[in-house]
């Protein structure tokens, strides 16, 4: 099992999500209009450049472990 963080945005304690920059429907928009930028778009998405873990809840990418001095000072404030 993963790491629990917390979120120091919104306070969420667990998992974080994984999150993907850009969008799918520009993606499929791009591959049915110019297959060029659409196989570029696409290879980009799926770069770990593009990709990034994040709070499920607000989505921010400031999610630190609750065994970090900063994480347990936030198990206090948000009362866990």
């Amino acid at each position: 099992m993963g790491k629990k963080l917390i979120c120091s945005s919104c306070g969420y304690l667990g998992k974080p999500k994984k999150y993907t920059k850009g969008s799918i429907f520009l993606e499929i928009i791009l591959w049915f209009l110019f297959i060029v930028p659409g196989l570029i778009y696409s290879l980009w998405r799926s770069t770990s450049a593009a990709r990034f873990k994040g709070c499920p809840k607000c989505g921010s990418t400031e999610m630190i472990p609750v065994d970090s001095p900063r994480g347990r000072k936030l198990i206090k404030e948000y009362n866990y």
